[in-house]
């Protein structure tokens, strides 16, 4: 049995924490059938009931309290002090018709933040995390990126400990004017302009639509492994065979019946952070061929992954109306590449799934300036893989914001451009 119990948000957090205890076994809280501040009462079990029932299969309580105190164990790892927030967004944009804000609730939304020191002057990364995953991804880098940059990470909307509303959006516009409003609902309540914009895997696709959308406010777009350049027309040959037989034809039922990864964690119940181990354990261990998380680490990610995959459905449902089965594009960046107004860098682990040739392609109708840096011993999650070259290639990319003499500045040895 699988309970999940939702709790509110708006905590703020100033500085760093000296915790390091984990909600997982060997340090997970069980439930007890007594709710705390903030959360709905839980239904009480008899003792007798428990004695009948093994230990393994006690609740797992997550919530967006849960959430933002992982997050906080997580970045106890960082040393630059940092502001945690709810970043109030309203309940939608006048005139929208997007349905980011229409629910069974018209409560504000709130999209959680955090802001790093930084010295006076520094130019603003805005940094925006990829599909099942959350700005905490991001804990290997904001060390050294603050030292440059006045860096600030969100939750999109409907991740992490950001705002859960429900998601009734219908179409791919509608799905995209979810993000990307309620994005420039957040720069509005942060009176930001004239950063610069990183955005990962999926998150580099609502980057890039943003900057489509809004050029204006974005000095420079970095799109880290981006998701969505490609349409399904481009699969490859082995795809194409495999959708065709009764196993792709069920997975490609599975995927526009908007079956995500999350439900399959969340019916697991007691089981689901013992998976979430092992695959941050494999990624970023075993199978890594870059810089392998230590002990600590892979802990408190590993901790962090599970309340944010765990917690209520919402932005996962944008899964289907985004992309086709194989995570093609139904209106892939491709198609817009001439449109481009902003100076932009594409960063590629060499071992990415994500294939870089989709972003040349697109350089080719761009008529901004476009460089493709490409990362060895990084994959996907190259900031994560290897955090030095990840930002070794950001420095480059950004080096005419942070240095008037950036002209002169060579190319990074040990990254490949491509």
């Amino acid at each position: 049995m699988f309970v999940v119990w939702r709790g509110r948000g708006g905590r703020l957090w100033r500085g760093r924490s000296a915790s390091t205890s984990s909600v997982f076994p060997g340090g997970m809280a069980e439930g007890t059938g007594q709710s705390t501040a903030g959360e709905a009462p839980a239904v009480r079990v008899s003792s007798s009931a428990w004695r009948i029932w093994p230990s393994v299969l006690r609740w797992i309580p997550s919530s967006t309290d849960h959430i933002i105190a992982s997050e906080k164990r997580l970045l106890s790892i960082v040393k630059t002090p940092y502001v945690q927030e709810q970043v109030n967004i309203g309940s939608g944009p006048e005139g929208s018709k997007s349905r980011w804000f229409r629910s069974s609730s018209n409560e504000p939304r709130f999209i959680n933040t955090v802001t790093f020191d930084s010295e006076a002057g520094s130019p603003t990364l805005v940094m925006v995390h990829g599909y099942g995953a959350s700005q905490g991804f991001f804990f290997r880098n904001f060390d050294a990126l603050a030292r440059h940059f006045k860096v600030v990470a969100i939750d999109q909307l409907g991740w992490g400990g950001s705002s859960r509303p429900d998601f009734t959006c219908t179409s791919t516009e509608e799905t995209e004017a979810w993000f990307i409003d309620s994005f420039e609902e957040w720069r509005k309540a942060k009176k930001l302009s004239n950063f610069i914009l990183l955005g990962h895997s999926f998150g580099g696709y609502v980057a890039a639509k943003y900057a489509l959308k809004h050029p204006e406010h974005v000095q420079h777009l970095v799109l880290v492994g981006p998701a969505g350049f490609t349409s399904e027309e481009s699969s490859s040959e082995r795809l194409t065979k495999f959708r065709a037989t009764w196993k792709g034809a069920i997975f490609n039922h599975l995927w526009e019946s908007n079956f995500t990864p999350q439900k399959v964690l969340r019916g697991l119940g007691p089981w689901g952070p013992g998976l979430v181990r092992k695959y941050t354990s494999a990624r970023f261990g075993s199978y890594s061929t870059g810089q392998v998380l230590n002990e600590e680490e892979s802990k408190l990610l590993t901790d962090y992954v599970y309340h944010t995959l765990a917690a209520k459905a919402s932005g996962e449902l944008c899964l289907k109306h985004i992309f086709s089965f194989g995570a093609f594009a139904r209106q892939p960046l491709l198609q817009r590449a001439s449109e481009w107004k902003v100076p932009t860098t594409m960063i590629y682990g060499c071992d990415d799934w994500m294939d870089y040739r989709g972003a040349q392609r697109a350089r080719e109708e761009m008529k901004v300036p476009c460089e493709i840096i490409r990362v060895p011993q990084g994959g996907h999650f190259v900031f994560i893989d290897n955090p030095s070259g990840f930002h070794s290639a950001m420095l480059y990319a950004c080096r005419r914001l942070l240095s008037p003499d950036s002209d002169e500045q060579p190319f990074p040895p040990g990254l490949i451009s491509a």
